[in-house]
């Protein structure tokens, strides 16, 4: 029988362990079990206490004392590591039902989900042999990149990077909402969450360094200045956001974790993917009363 699972990924600071917090919060509301695993070895407190916690088998901080590595590194490290003692991952797991959302709080280093294989080996143990772990991926980019439309072009490149790397289903979510309430307009926003390539000459930024570049005349092209802005970015950013809408792969949800209906909504797309409730055993009437008489 599979079990069900999500990994919660992202770039640092999309608000990985915030978003899992809320959505535990949000099961247990709807008295619906979850066991929660932290993967990321640098992390230190918690809103929920994980039933499953890879720093209870390493530490990056300890990695990076006694190996004298760097964070990357160290990280890399810590997920060999894990990768060669994995019986501490999935004998714990074994025990999980299908009635449990498994919630893999990943860490924030994107090389992890772009650039090495050793995640996909970890997604690949876990959605096949005796597992069978119906597993999605919960990618997560702060909304505040919408603001500069170059970092947000970039940022869904990362996205999907990681779609091609793991080959599993993908939800890609707009985290922190709230911070630009009042700031894009909801026209726009549409377009953010469809990643129309057209919003980079459409950018009103672009439009006043034009401007200023008219005005100024020659600029050596080899300075940063110059690299950062100008014709030249703009062309790569262009050729980078064709990219993407040439695989139209890559599209949002937004996601205010303040708001329950916006984790409900989420969780809903997640549950789609994973085939959650096409494999739960449906209930007789008389079980749920009994369960509510228990539960009163």
């Amino acid at each position: 029988m599979s079990k069900f699972g999500t990994l919660v990924m992202g770039p640092a600071g999309a608000g990985k362990s915030t978003f899992c917090t809320a959505l535990i919060q949000h099961l247990q509301s709807n008295k619906r079990p979850c066991f929660y695993v932290n993967l990321d070895p640098a992390a230190e407190d918690f809103s929920f206490e994980p039933d499953l916690d890879i720093k209870d088998l390493i530490s990056l901080e300890d990695v990076m004392e006694e190996m004298s590595l760097g964070p990357n590194g160290g990280l890399i490290y810590c997920f060999e590591f894990l990768m060669e003692n994995l019986d501490f991952l999935t004998d714990p797991l074994e025990e999980v039902t299908d009635e449990y959302l498994i919630i893999f709080d990943m860490p924030g280093q994107i090389e992890l989900y772009t650039h090495v294989p050793i995640l996909p080996d970890l997604v690949r143990t876990l959605m096949r042999g005796s597992l069978n772990i119906n597993m999605c991926a919960a990618y997560l980019l702060e909304a505040t990149f919408v603001i500069d439309r170059p970092k947000f072009f970039s940022g869904t490149l990362s996205a999907m990077s990681a779609m091609m790397m793991l080959e599993m289903p993908h939800v890609n979510i707009l985290s922190k909402m709230d911070l630009i309430k009042g700031q894009v307009a909801k026209r726009d926003l549409k377009r953010f969450v469809n990643a129309d390539v057209e919003l980079l000459d459409d950018d009103p930024s672009r439009r006043k360094e034009d401007e200023e570049e008219e005005k100024k005349g020659y600029e050596d092209p080899a300075s940063t200045k110059s690299l950062m802005s100008g014709s030249s970015f703009h062309k790569l950013n262009k050729a980078v956001a064709q990219l993407i809408d040439d695989f139209s792969m890559v599209s949002f949800l937004k996601l205010d974790v303040q708001d329950e209906d916006s984790v409900g909504a989420v969780l809903s797309y997640i549950d789609d993917a994973i085939q959650f409730h096409e494999a739960q055993e449906p209930k007789e009437p008389k079980d749920e009363y009994l369960e509510s008489v228990m539960e009163g």
